[in-house]
């Protein structure tokens, strides 16, 4: 079996391991997050040895030419010397200019770092707290906006990163941004076309930035925005989203609430049901699918089942961060 070489040890794998997995087996320290090269936390550089294909699928090539992996999907075929990057080559410092509270379980973070960073609408990026401790979040701002950047983040209990900026984080404080990363993104071919963006919880975050800079560049097909939440908190962008569609005719904005007590305006019906009733045939409409794992991918189905080009559909599924294997 292949011998890894990291942070001074040597490791040998088992057989059909990833490196992330037999580092993890023998004790050491590697970032990491959803385990399926997804947030690109497990990001690490090879100083030797050969890069099997799928741990650099997703990379930009400027990476995969310097020869960076993902250790969730490198499945070594020969000895390896691995290496974490070093921060300021991929990292940008930034600092907490603001945290305040969206609705539910929502807060809205605001970072403005050192320099300004290179980035689409719907893209996202991996924030560090520090070298162990980094989570993937959806950029809720546009670049036009100027250098901050916003996000929007779901208060997961027990969790590491969220607990912590939920309870102890300060404007002021310092992390780092790691360079933007994701394919589902508005573009000038778009313009003609019907846009659909159905998002769950803090899907809406990529999506919110997506609709404005559709409308930003003069977007001249329909644009259908659906947000779905358990209960009305949920809906944390209810009302900034009301206003925006009553500002552009081609603009609709949909809302399901599974317990609508108090709430006004929205539907009843579970998301994907609300989604698949209202537009019917998918055929000539391009699709944003953000949030979670269950509701992406079922509706990846039913809309492609009732007509939508699989090319057509963009879909992020948000996953949860895995724990570490015992």
């Amino acid at each position: 079996m292949p011998t890894l070489r990291f942070d001074g040890q040597a490791v040998t794998t088992q057989d059909g391991e990833t490196v992330l997995e037999a580092l993890l087996r023998h004790g050491l320290a590697v970032p990491h997050g959803c385990r399926s090269g997804i947030c690109q936390s497990c990001l690490l550089k090879a100083r030797e040895g050969h890069i099997p294909a799928p741990a650099q699928a997703g990379l930009k090539p400027a990476l995969a030419e310097q020869d960076y992996l993902l250790a969730c999907r490198c499945v070594p075929d020969e000895d390896m010397v691995l290496e974490i990057p070093s921060a300021g080559t991929l990292r940008t410092p930034a600092e907490i200019a603001a945290i305040e509270p969206l609705g539910g379980e929502v807060i809205r973070l605001v970072l403005t770092p050192e320099a300004a960073l290179d980035y689409r609408p719907g893209q996202y990026v991996t924030l560090w707290r520090d070298e162990q401790l980094g989570r993937s979040y959806s950029l809720a701002s546009l670049p036009d906006e100027g250098q901050s950047l916003e996000f929007h983040v779901r208060v997961i209990p027990g969790g590491q990163f969220s607990g912590w900026l939920a309870g102890e984080a300060r404007p002021g404080d310092r992390l780092e941004v790691q360079e933007a990363a994701g394919s589902c993104v508005y573009t000038p071919a778009l313009r003609d076309a019907n846009l659909l963006l159905v998002g769950t919880g803090t899907g809406l975050a990529p999506l919110w930035g997506i609709v404005r800079e559709a409308l930003r560049q003069g977007h001249r097909g329909q644009i259908r925005v659906m947000h779905g939440a358990v209960e009305c908190d949920g809906l944390y962008l209810h009302e900034a989203l009301k206003r925006l569609a009553a500002q552009h005719d081609n603009l609709h904005y949909h809302a399901s609430v599974l317990r609508p007590e108090g709430c006004s305006a929205v539907d009843e019906r579970p998301l994907d049901e609300l989604v698949v009733e209202t537009i019917g045939d998918f055929s000539d409409w391009h699709s944003y699918l953000c949030g979670a794992p269950e509701l992406v991918n079922q509706l990846r189905r039913r809309i492609f089942l009732a007509g939508a080009r699989m090319d057509a559909i963009c879909a992020d599924a948000f996953l949860p961060t895995a724990p570490a294997k015992t």
